[in-house]
């Protein structure tokens, strides 16, 4: 273990992915870790989430690949579609994603990757407790010599902790941004998703081994097969102008969620049909901070640069931030300068991510009907004459390992 790791004591605010890859990442590395989570037991609602080539590098490092393998769905390709059915274009995937980046594409229920990262953090020793809810986090302050008052929490309960290191994985309400780093309330970006897992049986066909995006003006609806095809998971978003609907996570109507996307393709009316119970929230987005690091308190995922879903890496990207942060703290001399190196690392691929994801969302949600049409058009006839470069759009991120530094 490096020297700014071994033996430290650490403790992670929140057991996301995020946070639970990062706890499992650092007490590998000889850190002493605890995490305190606010929910009463370690119980995800149930979606759907893709992890990239680049995500699955920090599994595999975390000895979770063959696991990972066993649960995933590998889409064969990703399906671009006109809200009438029309095919715009095909992304071939599976094969062509393995063979160009040496690491396949999953799609995996978000409880399953869970369940896969607790396990990892167990196995290195990380203690995990629910119930705790953390009011308050005051950074340590560094005095003469290099050393200092170490940070420290207070817990709604009235607990207090201090560590060498407290890592914020509290999500994109994070309380952590507010108090510690000056970050306000996130922003409402215009858009409601609705999240609903759709059992295969239900439906009047079953779903190909593929993500489909099915496009119309204003909103599109994401679906693809989960657990050997038993589940469909559904992402449908819809533009709409702030109100009661841009709250966090409540439950919604199916009935309004079809009518949204009355009249589209078959499939999809199918698909929209077979929901009995739906999840709808607020799309938010924040401005990037100037730092993510401050008196040995870090933050990691949607804490620090919570994303829009167009692109499918929120999960990705935490999973780099867990592993990039590990590392960075095993070999630096210092909990300061390897957190100055972790920010400096991932700052500007993760504000990279966020944009991208944004113009994916522009894209998918054409209103004016001759631009769209000439999108459309675009996109069919690059799929058709050169598949490999719709893929290649995004080497960049997939083509990212962050664990080979």
């Amino acid at each position: 273990a490096g020297l700014a790791l071994a033996g430290r004591e650490v403790v992670v605010i929140g057991a996301g992915i995020a946070g639970m890859a990062a706890a499992a990442a650092l007490a590998l590395k000889g850190a002493r870790v605890r995490v305190l989570e606010q929910a009463p037991a370690l119980e995800e609602a149930g979606a759907g989430l893709q992890i990239g080539p680049n995500g699955v590098a920090v599994l595999e490092a975390l000895g979770l690949r063959d696991a990972g393998a066993a649960r995933a769905s590998a889409p064969e390709a990703v399906e671009l579609r006109d809200r009438d059915g029309s095919l715009v274009a095909r992304v071939p995937m599976g094969a062509d994603v393995l063979a160009r980046h040496g690491r396949p594409y999953w799609q995996l229920h978000r409880a399953d990757l869970l369940a896969l990262l607790e396990g990892a953090a167990k196995a290195a020793g990380v203690r995990i407790e629910t119930g705790v809810r953390v009011a308050r986090v005051v950074p340590g302050v560094a005095t003469g010599g290099g050393s200092g008052a170490r940070p420290k929490l207070w817990t709604e309960a009235g607990a207090s902790l201090d560590a060498d290191l407290i890592v914020a994985a509290d999500g994109a309400r994070s309380r952590t941004r507010t108090h510690v780093f000056g970050g306000g309330a996130p922003r409402y970006a215009g858009s409601v998703a609705w999240r609903a897992l759709v059992p295969a049986e239900r439906l009047a066909r079953p779903h190909p081994e593929i993500a489909r995006v099915v496009m119309g003006p204003g909103r599109h609806v994401v679906s693809y097969p989960l657990r050997g095809g038993s589940l469909v998971n559904l992402v449908a978003i819809e533009e709409r102008e702030r109100g009661a609907e841009d709250g966090w996570m409540r439950a919604g109507d199916p009935a309004e969620l079809r009518a949204a996307f009355a009249g589209w393709a078959p499939d999809v009316t199918d698909l929209l049909g077979a929901v009995d119970s739906v999840f709808v929230w607020g799309l938010h987005d924040h401005e990037p901070l100037p730092t993510w690091a401050r008196g040995g308190v870090v933050m990691i995922g949607d804490a620090c640069h919570p994303m829009l879903p167009f692109l499918a890496q929120g999960a990705g990207m935490g999973l780099e931030d867990a592993w990039v942060l590990a590392h960075e703290l095993d070999v630096a001399g210092d909990i300061t300068s390897g957190l100055a190196a972790y920010v400096n690392r991932r700052r500007e691929r993760a504000e990279r991510v966020q944009r991208a994801a944004a113009a994916n969302g522009r894209i998918y949600h054409l209103s004016t009907p001759g631009v769209r049409q000439a999108a459309h058009l675009g996109l069919g006839l690059l799929s058709r004459l050169a598949p490999g470069r719709l893929l290649g759009r995004f080497d960049w991120l997939y083509g990212e390992d962050v664990t080979a530094g």
